[in-house]
C-alpha cells in the first residue's frame, strides 16, 4: 500500500480546555487541526452540546508519530488533572505527508 504513516490524534475534552489545546498543538509541532463539538455519555455522565460552554470538543490531528507521542505524554501530565479529557491515537497513512510534517529546520 502506497503512502506515508502517521498517526491520527483524537482529544476530546471539555470546551474550557480549547484554547489550551489549540496552542499546545501549535507548540508541539502539529501543521493544522480539525475541531468539532462533540456531545456523549461516559463516566462523568452525560454531556450535551446545548451549551457550548459547558460541552465538549473533539481535535483530530495528524502528525508524525513522534509528535503523537510528545503531545500525549504533555497532555496527560499538564492536563488530565485539571480537565475531563481523554486521548487516543491510531495507525494510518497518507498521501501528502509535507501537509502533515513541520518544515525541516535544516535547509540542506
Amino acid at each position: 500500500m502506497a503512502g506515508h504513516p502517521m498517526k491520527l490524534l483524537t482529544i476530546v475534552c471539555e470546551s474550557l480546555a480549547r484554547d489550551v489545546v489549540k496552542q499546545l498543538l501549535l507548540e508541539s509541532g502539529a501543521r493544522g487541526y480539525t475541531l468539532f463539538r462533540v456531545e456523549g455519555s461516559g463516566a462523568h455522565g452525560e454531556r450535551t452540546a446545548e451549551m457550548r460552554e459547558y460541552g465538549n470538543v473533539q481535535f483530530e490531528v495528524i502528525v508524525p508519530a513522534e509528535v503523537s507521542e510528545k503531545l500525549m505524554e504533555r497532555l496527560e501530565t499538564e492536563y488530565f488533572h485539571r480537565y475531563f479529557m481523554v486521548t487516543y491515537e491510531m495507525d494510518i497513512r497518507v498521501r501528502r505527508a509535507g501537509k502533515f510534517r513541520a518544515p525541516s529546520k535544516n535547509p540542506g
